[in-house]
């Protein structure tokens, strides 16, 4: 989770672009203006089916084992103990800040005005982070131990074995609906329904302790992706090579999704396949623009989110709830809503006016990240 540093020579550029471009466009996905609806394809699919948004999620954890393939060379020369405590260390932080994120602000107003502590069985335990930092874990495991090809054979057991648990655990005839999948199903019997996710139809946690199995293949893909930029440099061949797995991948995704569809909610392995061809696809891009053309437009900009990248996103995500918890003049609109509703929806109505607000935010946190970077300050776990 640490910032990439662009002084490695070993470093590509477009890889920091890369992940640059998932904090952004992941700001963006969560923070759209209110008083109109945001972009269809800027907001996550309800169930089946795929959005751009879908893609922000597993591009992260794509872009972490890119970064991963960069730094396994250090951890592989690691005694073993040593190795261990610095991922366990590592994990528990991250998971530590997600869960406390979720808990933020931490108190709450009682219906006698009297302000207490949020309750702990009302916080959710899984989360967005917490999924980031097991997934990480897994990953660090699998190729400290194993070879790469092994972590391929790993990534088609782990897809298959948790499409065949879906259709073992989840109810009869209903296995892939919300409220009976397996996922739903573990989730309510290991953390109980007051620890789950309730801003969906029904209480349903999208980073689920089940799904969290297929998402470590997102990682997987990233650092065989990351090794194998770095083995054959920046090469037409590397190019061609990165779209045609990419390609494959996502005509693969297309053929499954006709017996087990691409939910993102789900993490189903054919979205896994799909985001992982995309991704593949938008590496080949990036270094082709970047790293053989040399065109840099945009790239400073990216690379500013690349460099603080857990950091800005808790940053996005506390002062965004911190917003819609103070309340403006008028007691019924928080001081969020009243910026967008008030202000901008009057200047750009509708859809636009939504997204204006989220670019505007957005670029809020990247000033942020451009402060810790001119005063060359790394948040690094």
């Amino acid at each position: 989770m640490g910032a990439i540093s662009n002084q490695n020579s070993n470093r590509f550029l477009s890889l920091d672009v890369f992940r640059g471009l998932t904090i952004c466009l992941m700001i963006v996905v969560n923070t759209p203006g209110t008083g109109a609806n945001l972009y269809p394809y800027l907001v996550h699919a309800e169930w089946f089916g795929f959005t751009l948004a879908d893609l922000v999620f597993p591009s992260f954890l794509f872009a972490m084992g890119n970064a991963m393939s960069f730094s396994m060379g250090k951890m592989k020369e690691m005694a073993a103990d040593v190795f261990w405590k610095k991922v366990i260390k590592r994990t528990l932080i991250i998971f530590l800040l997600g869960f406390l994120m979720y808990w933020f602000p931490f108190v709450k107003q009682g219906v006698d005005g009297v302000w207490e502590l949020k309750p702990f069985a009302e916080t959710r335990i899984m989360g967005v982070l917490q999924r980031i930092a097991l997934c990480y874990m897994f990953a660090a495991v699998i190729f400290y131990y194993l070879s790469e090809r092994v972590a391929i054979v790993l990534s088609v057991i782990f897809l298959l074995g948790y499409w065949a648990m879906l259709y073992l655990f989840g109810q009869p005839g209903a296995e892939l609906e919300m409220a009976t999948n397996a996922v739903t199903r573990l989730d309510l019997s290991v953390l109980g329904n007051g620890h789950i996710y309730k801003r969906d139809m029904v209480p349903f946690d999208p980073e689920g302790i089940l799904s969290t199995l297929p998402s470590i293949v997102n990682v997987i893909a990233g650092y065989i992706a990351g090794a194998f930029i770095q083995r054959i440099g920046k090469t037409f061949e590397g190019i061609a090579k990165l779209l045609i797995v990419g390609f494959l991948l996502m005509a693969l995704a297309r053929w499954w999704d006709l017996v087990l569809p691409i939910c993102k909610k789900l993490w189903t392995g054919s979205f896994v396949l799909y985001t992982v061809g995309i991704d593949l696809s938008i590496m080949a891009v990036l270094i082709y623009f970047i790293e053989l053309k040399q065109k840099y437009f945009g790239v400073e900009f990216c690379t500013i989110f690349g460099k603080n990248p857990l950091f800005i996103y808790l940053f996005s995500e506390l002062f965004f709830t911190f917003l819609r918890r103070l309340t403006h003049m008028n007691p019924e609109m928080d001081v969020f809503e009243w910026f967008s509703e008030c202000i901008i929806q009057r200047i750009f109505p509708g859809s636009f006016g939504s997204f204006v607000t989220a670019i505007l935010f957005m670029l809020l946190c990247w000033g942020v990240g451009w402060w810790l970077n001119k005063k060359r300050i790394y948040i690094r776990i």
